[in-house]
């Protein structure tokens, strides 16, 4: 038995494709912002922040990071209604892509800061400088230049990781993939043509990452 590949049968579902594909590509800017801004809020509180806040922060990354991201996003889309929260399909994916990636880029920040050597923090702190001030002036900046290619790798694995919000209905390219063969029946040429789309959408992210690096980040 042969199979014939036929990807014409693909065309008239261009624009499903380009939507899911837009959407994945928006997920994954709005996560990453949100999940580094976070992460930096997460990493500072355990760093400089007081004594209560590090152990809060610490189960939030620990229970984030030892559970599969589809439970965490079955339970804020299905398990928050239950509290009274109720999210839409997008806004559920786009919270859970933030936490989980939050969380990982805690760890990750956090040991950027950890790394700063102590001598500059000293020196900040002669210079009568606040705890706020020299975590903006002095270290974060020291921090991401040396965690950089560390979380550029893990907003790679996140948007790779989206793929599961087609679960609950989010309008991604998993989704559109899945929409596509239930109606054509190609799954074979849907699903390499989907596949291809992500190799290339995590080429561009890691050149666009690496690009944005060297400009933020240029060597001396």
């Amino acid at each position: 038995m042969t199979y014939k590949l036929q990807f014409a049968e693909l065309l008239p579902y261009w624009d499903v494709l380009l939507h899911g594909l837009i959407f994945t590509i928006v997920l994954t800017i709005v996560s990453t912002i949100g999940g580094i801004a976070v992460g930096t809020a997460g990493a500072a509180a355990r760093t400089f922040g007081p004594k209560w806040l590090d152990p809060i922060v610490a189960a939030y990354v620990e229970i984030i990071r030892n559970t599969p991201f589809i439970v965490q996003l079955f339970f804020i889309f299905f398990g928050l209604p239950a509290a009274g929260v109720k999210l839409s399909e997008t806004a559920a994916a786009f919270l859970a892509m933030v936490v989980n990636l939050g969380a990982y880029s805690t760890e990750i920040i956090r040991a950027g800061i950890e790394a700063v050597p102590k001598g500059h923090l000293e020196a900040a702190e002669s210079l009568a400088m606040t705890r706020m001030q020299i975590l903006r002036h002095v270290v974060l900046k020291q921090a991401f230049q040396k965690i950089y290619p560390a979380l550029a790798s893990q907003i790679i694995i996140v948007m790779l990781g989206s793929a599961v919000v087609s679960q609950i209905s989010a309008e991604d390219l998993t989704y559109a993939a899945n929409y596509i063969q239930s109606r054509n029946f190609r799954a074979f040429e849907v699903y390499l043509v989907v596949a291809l789309l992500y190799l290339l959408l995590a080429i561009a992210a890691r050149a666009v990452l690496r690009g944005i690096g060297r400009v933020i980040f240029p060597k001396a």
